[in-house]
């Protein structure tokens, strides 16, 4: 249920930050609002916090200041909320770590949607595990150096990868087995700016392909699930350091 879910709606304009509060809370969610980022932090130390809807302009610290906080050192959904159409502050927004953002003035229903997206989002996101540096992953023939992003076959000559290849497949090999949609995907390997391009993901794994498979046509490690998303169907050994 809904009710479950807690947000922290962030807004320094009462009758905006107060209508969506009675909006959110009509649709079963519990609501906490701060009127600046002052008052935002202290709910945030004192309040289990599931979704962080955020004004970027306010007094003193911006939304855009407090954006870059959550996302150094939370895994918080944020949605901006921003009176300016200009593509260069929505850019900037999402570069910070923002899951989404809504022009004011919005449609409540709209905000709501984007609401129970990112939320679904956030809930499906497979946990990140923290490995040891130097932490090498085998399969198949292969062997995976994500720090040096290098991938070796059986006569040992490294294969050189680049970022996105290297991102991409070491999301695969830490969670094999798993069918991984499209926006998993961008999230675990480019972060959420990344979100903007979905087509990356089928050009990064097609790139991958060609190196990683004997016949890139008919994949053995990497699978493509349709209308789902891509899996790695490899058994995975980890090599310590």
């Amino acid at each position: 249920m809904a009710d479950s879910e807690h947000i922290l709606v962030v807004d320094d304009h009462p009758d905006i930050r107060d209508a969506l509060a009675r909006y959110l809370k009509e649709h079963g969610y519990r609501v906490t609002t701060a009127d600046r980022a002052q008052s935002a932090r202290q709910v945030l130390e004192t309040s289990a916090i599931d979704l962080v809807v955020l004004d970027i302009m306010m007094p003193g610290e911006d939304g855009l200041s407090l954006c870059r906080h959550l996302r150094a050192t939370t895994s918080l959904p944020v949605i901006l909320l921003t009176a300016m159409a200009d593509d260069t502050d929505r850019i900037i927004g999402l570069e910070m770590g923002a899951d989404d953002y809504v022009t004011k003035p919005f449609n409540p229903r709209e905000l709501l949607a984007r609401i129970k997206a990112v939320l679904r989002r956030a809930t499906a996101m497979p946990p990140v595990e923290s490995e040891a540096p130097g932490t090498c992953y085998r399969f198949g023939p292969w062997t995976f150096d994500p720090s040096a992003q290098t991938l070796s076959g059986p006569g040992g000559e490294p294969i050189p990868l680049s970022t996105g290849e290297s991102l991409l497949l070491g999301v695969f090999v830490r969670h094999p087995g798993r069918v991984l949609n499209r926006d998993q995907l961008l999230d675990l390997t480019r972060g959420r700016t990344a979100q903007l391009f979905d087509r990356a993901i089928d050009n990064q794994v097609s790139r991958l392909r060609k190196k990683v498979e004997r016949d890139a046509r008919n994949p053995e490690y990497i699978k493509t699930h349709w209308g789902g998303g891509y899996s790695f169907a490899a058994p995975v050994e980890v090599v310590a350091p």
